[in-house]
């Protein structure tokens, strides 16, 4: 039985007059008689119509009538409207004038409302508007459906979703309750256009018939057709597309098209299939004019604690020439790469990532998977690809990682790469202090293996004599000028484990005094391969020791504050004296993650500045410096800091020469460093401006330097960086370089954005990197091409080729994403 609410009637019979058949009833019999017939006939949600099409989407909605009070799902029907009318000859009940109903979550408001107790069937007719509990709203005129939904037809309908997705029909009909047939429909997921709504979406699709099966979640659209701005541009006799309430479903994806000079023109189409709701396969075969059917299989399913996917490729090269002296010479070829990630818990998570390729060409040549990547392909390709598994853990105050690593070359030297066994970091920071202060200590860990040397020709003598592998007559001269040994050969084992405590005070004049102290140990076992040129670097054999390094050291700073009405400037001196022995087996011991030195104001005050573990930093120290840094109360500051850092005893660690020249040229390989200076100035958020730079500390000539600057607007931004460093022979840098890179962005109209980089190579004078792309991008639809230069890596010493390649996207939010590329080579880059 179907109750009401007794003050909404109430409500009723104070402004509501009611007439019958020749008789006149009080309103409250006659609103519960109303009520009761359709609670009998059974009627439940009052969701009639399911999403499937739009036809003009005009949209001129009534205005809002005010909503009755919603009650819970309890069976309850609320019914309000202006007068009711109850025919007994003919057994209807009629609702008249802004009629409101609603029922378990869905609300039905319309002009008229009639339910017919012999037909068994409700009828609605203007300005009907039907919300049900998913938030979807159904517009239209005229409404006629059985009491259970199954059956029925809407006129003039028109349908909001909740996913913002719109349809519109001149009229639907409902069978078997679960068939909707829109005729004359339209569909898009495009909102309305502010200004005015009878304009055309961007885009919608047109079909003389729309068919939604409910059960199936599927659209079916007969003698469709693809309109952009209201013009036809694309006709399909049929086509099918799941509903938008459907996030997966089994069936083909949109097309994608590539082409490249080795392969020719390819079409893929793609094959999902949803096989469970928490793993799923796509079989994505590409059809290739040249070389045949490229097979691609991808594989991905989620489970309570992480997911994991794989990927298989494979190909019966028809044309295994079209790579000749290459290695994709070779009939067949493929590949297999895979990730996962699980969590533990909240703080620890494990995974992997696993590549297998029949030659390392193999995903450069057919550009795949890590290739479509924006960050690499189109920049840089990527020169190797990594397989590793890992452990991670993250504390408070603490962290961990653990893995093994295996590179795989796509230059072709594989034998040059080396195997991570495992690498293993730690590091904590105790919750309270040790003698007043704060007590850190880290760990590291490393087991490498690699079978060949690689070296490095820094000069062009060497480069052409072949001097790295000769073997020199003086043993002490193990460095020779013309090259540097980037690998060595052999086994590598070192541990390393380091214990820091600092304290700060600040004495009554406003000084604050840190000291500090260091103990660092490592246990290092080596076994160097006594390759062809091996020794004039590194003692070949087997080298077993352990390096100490204690440290105790002061900081020193004394800021100065001066607050004016216009902002507020701090001046800081800033000393730093460390004290330390000398570097043990300083160029003797294997160098692998400690090879790059950028000396500048970053590091100035860093108690070791090298950028690994395999070397220490030894011998008396000194760093000093000033920094000024000023506040404007209007907004925007600015920060400036100028410094040197002097070697007081002992041996310099930077003029050391190792295997790989660390440090030489570094600006530190000297008693006296170069300067160094560093200016950050933010006038407000717009603006941002840096530079960096290195001075020659005796003819103040610049070293290196660099002069950033961004801007960012509303439509627009743009950044540029301009970069001049000088000669560097020790590492191969013969001559200076100087350079240009700059970025932007414009947004030309409300969604159209056009971007671009390029990089001009000042001393080459020619720009030698580029890329330029436009997009529209907005709540429905997605257009953008790209056309970029990028870099391929060749095996052995040929230098790389500089590539071309454009990219296109279209994308229809809830139809489908396609995209196209094409690629060529430009020869090969002096």
């Amino acid at each position: 039985m179907t109750t009401v609410r007794r003050g909404l009637v109430s409500a009723l019979a104070r402004r509501t007059t009611v007439r019958t058949n020749g008789c006149r009833l009080p309103v409250r019999s006659v609103v519960t008689a109303f009520l009761v017939a359709l609670a009998l006939a059974g009627l439940g949600d009052l969701a009639a119509v399911t999403p499937a099409a739009a036809q003009g989407f005009v949209y001129n909605p009534p205005p809002p009538r005010p909503k009755p009070p919603r009650t819970a799902n309890d069976g309850q029907m609320l019914v309000q409207a202006v007068e009711v009318d109850y025919d007994y000859n003919n057994s209807r009940v009629s609702a008249v004038g802004n009629v409101q109903m609603f029922y378990n979550g869905t609300s039905v408001e319309a002009d008229k409302v009639i339910y017919d107790q012999k037909t068994k069937r409700l009828h609605a007719e203007g300005n009907i508007r039907m919300t049900d509990a998913d938030g979807k709203i159904t517009y239209a005129e005229i409404m006629d459906l059985s009491d259970d939904y199954r059956d029925g037809f809407v006129d003039s309908l028109r349908v909001d979703t909740a996913d913002q997705t719109r349809m519109a029909a001149t009229r639907a009909d409902r069978t078997s309750g679960n068939y909707t047939v829109f005729e004359n429909g339209v569909y898009t997921a495009c909102a309305p256009c502010r200004d005015d709504p009878k304009k055309p979406p961007l885009w919608q699709v047109k079909g003389a018939r729309i068919i939604h099966d409910q059960q199936e979640k599927m659209l079916y659209f007969e003698a469709a057709q693809l309109e952009f701005f209201g013009v036809p541009l694309a006709y399909m006799p049929f086509f099918s597309t799941p509903d938008p309430t459907v996030k997966r479903k089994t069936g083909f994806l949109m097309p994608g098209f590539t082409s490249a000079s080795t392969f020719g023109y390819g079409v893929e189409v793609p094959f999902y299939w949803a096989i469970a709701p928490d793993y799923d396969l796509t079989l994505n075969p590409r059809i290739t004019s040249r070389q045949g059917v490229l097979f691609q299989a991808e594989f991905r399913q989620r489970l309570m604690n992480g997911a994991y996917q794989i990927r298989a490729y494979g190909i019966d090269q028809l044309d295994p020439g079209a790579f000749a002296g290459l290695p994709g010479d070779r009939q067949f070829r493929g590949g297999i790469d895979t990730k996962g990630q699980f969590a533990l818990n909240d703080k620890w998570v494990w995974g992997w990532d696993g590549v297998v390729l029949s030659d390392y060409y193999f995903m450069s040549d057919y550009r795949l998977a890590q290739y479509r990547d924006p960050l690499s392909s189109f920049l840089l390709l990527p020169t190797e690809a990594l397989s590793q598994l890992y452990l991670t853990g993250v504390g408070n105050r603490s962290f961990f990682d653990a893995r093994t690593m295996y590179y795989l070359s796509f230059s072709g030297n594989q034998s040059q790469v080396p195997v991570i066994w495992p690498v293993i970091d730690y590091s904590n920071v105790l919750n309270y202090p040790v003698f007043g202060g704060e007590f850190s200590y880290k760990t590291n860990f490393v087991n490498l293996s690699r079978d060949s040397a690689v070296f490095d020709p820094i000069t062009t003598l060497a480069n052409t004599n072949s001097l790295c592998v000769t073997a020199s007559a003086d043993p002490l001269a193990r460095m020779p000028s013309q090259c540097v040994l980037r690998g060595f050969p052999g086994t590598y084992t070192r541990l390393t484990a380091e214990a820091q405590w600092r304290k700060s005070f600040t004495d009554p004049f406003g000084e604050i005094w840190t000291p500090f102290a260091i103990m660092r140990a490592d246990a290092i076992k080596s076994s160097v391969s006594n390759q062809p040129g091996v020794s004039n670097f590194l003692p070949v054999g087997d080298t077993q020791t352990v390096r100490l390094m204690p440290t105790v050291g002061l900081e020193y700073r004394y800021p100065f504050i001066n607050v004016q009405p216009w902002g507020t400037t701090t001046i800081e001196p800033i000393a730093q004296v460390i004290i330390r022995p000398n570097e043990t087996y300083a160029g003797r011991l294997p160098n692998e993650d400690a090879q790059s030195m950028v000396f500048d104001a970053s590091n100035l005050f860093s108690v070791d500045k090298f950028s690994g573990y395999d070397r220490v930093e030894g011998g008396g120290r000194a760093n000093v410096g000033m920094q000024a840094t000023t506040q404007f109360d209007r907004g925007g500051a600015i920060n400036a800091l100028f410094g040197q850092s002097y070697q007081l005893f002992g041996m310099n660690s930077f003029a050391v020469q190792d295997a790989t020249n660390t440090g030489l040229g570094s600006g530190l390989d000297k008693p006296r460093s170069d300067y160094v200076a560093r200016v950050n100035y933010s006038p407000n958020r717009t603006y941002t401006f840096s530079v960096r730079a290195r001075l020659d500390e005796q003819t103040w000539n610049v070293q290196r330097f660099e002069a950033e600057g961004r801007a960012n607007f509303d439509r627009w931004s743009v950044s540029a960086i301009y970069g001049n460093y000088a000669p560097q022979p020790e590492l191969g840098y013969l001559t200076r370089r100087e350079g240009i890179l700059a970025t932007g962005s414009l947004k030309v109209a409300a969604n159209w954005v056009v971007t671009g980089s390029a990089r001009w190579d000042l001393e080459a004078n020619k720009i030698n990197q580029y890329v330029v792309g436009a997009g529209y991008v907005d709540d429905c639809f997605v257009l953008a091409a790209n056309y970029v230069t990028s870099y391929n890596y060749v095996a052995g010493t040929a230098p790389p080729t500089l590539s071309h390649a454009f990219m296109f996207q279209l994308g229809l939010r809830t139809i489908a994403t396609s995209s196209g590329s094409s690629a060529a080579s430009s020869g090969f880059i002096q």
